[in-house]
């Protein structure tokens, strides 16, 4: 190539080169502080962009939902390490997130386990409505096991007799969730009192075991009160008068569907 032909070699680029910048530099860190039902209230630490103009950090956390394991939120007691407690941020106070219950799932690896060969799986969902206007859906999982002495190889569970046991789940999980508010009901779930009235009400029907409740979704909400949320997270035992109908309430994106 002749020289001096070439001229856009000598030029800069349009605008000059731009300076490097940390993106961490325009984060602040916020604590997720987990409800009073739990041992531990420090849940973690999350972050986000810093307020500029009229994009406000805190309006960005609201509705941030926090998957925790449960055993992280109960000092470290590795037992209960299968399960997986979703938080939903509610209220900004500094910088602390206000969190509430939200749901709650199995992992995977523990599904995996209780699942063999050579027995029956019952499973059954029913929606609650709590006395304080939260519409929540529960699924219950229980497996079939041998009669005492049995020899026999394998342990299903004849179609009427699941029938039985599904209508058993339906009644102990709508009544016992019907008649306390939320916080009650997390309470009931976490030490799984639910899965062992299923277990000792359906012996009569056919032996099951490994009873638990496998997920619970939050379909709907009542319209946002601050003292409630406060009453979560100072241990306030006020449990809410049973209410008849809910004017407004708020339906929860991605809540439908079986899984």
């Amino acid at each position: 190539m002749a020289i001096g032909k070439n001229k856009r070699l000598t030029k800069s680029k349009k605008g000059g080169k731009r300076k490097a910048q940390n993106p961490f530099e325009l984060k602040e860190w916020y604590s997720i502080k987990a409800p009073s039902v739990f041992a531990t209230r420090e849940a973690g630490k999350t972050l986000i962009t810093k307020t500029k103009g009229t994009k406000i950090a805190a309006e960005g956390l609201l509705g941030r939902v926090f998957e925790v394991s449960l055993a992280d939120l109960n000092g470290g007691d590795e037992e209960q390490g299968f399960r997986k407690i979703k938080l939903i941020a509610e209220e900004i106070q500094g910088y602390n997130i206000l969190t509430n219950f939200h749901g709650m799932d199995m992992t995977r690896d523990k599904l995996c386990s209780l699942i063999k060969k050579w027995q029956s799986i019952i499973e059954q969902s029913v929606d609650v409505r709590t006395t304080d206007g939260y519409l929540v859906r529960m699924f219950c999982i229980a497996f079939s096991k041998k009669m005492p002495n049995q020899l026999k190889k394998t342990c299903y569970v004849q179609s009427g007799q699941q029938k039985l046991i599904r209508a058993k789940m339906t009644q102990i999980m709508s009544e016992e969730g019907s008649k306390c508010d939320l916080k009650e009901l997390v309470k009931k779930l976490l030490p799984e009192v639910l899965g062992a009235d299923i277990e000792k009400a359906c012996q009569g029907i056919f032996p099951i075991k490994d009873v638990y409740i496998r997920k619970v979704k939050v379909l709907k909400k009542p319209k946002f009160d601050v003292t409630k949320l406060m009453e979560m997270h100072t241990g306030g035992e006020d449990v809410g008068a049973k209410v008849a109908a809910i004017v407004e309430e708020t339906t929860v994106s991605g809540a439908g569907g079986r899984y």
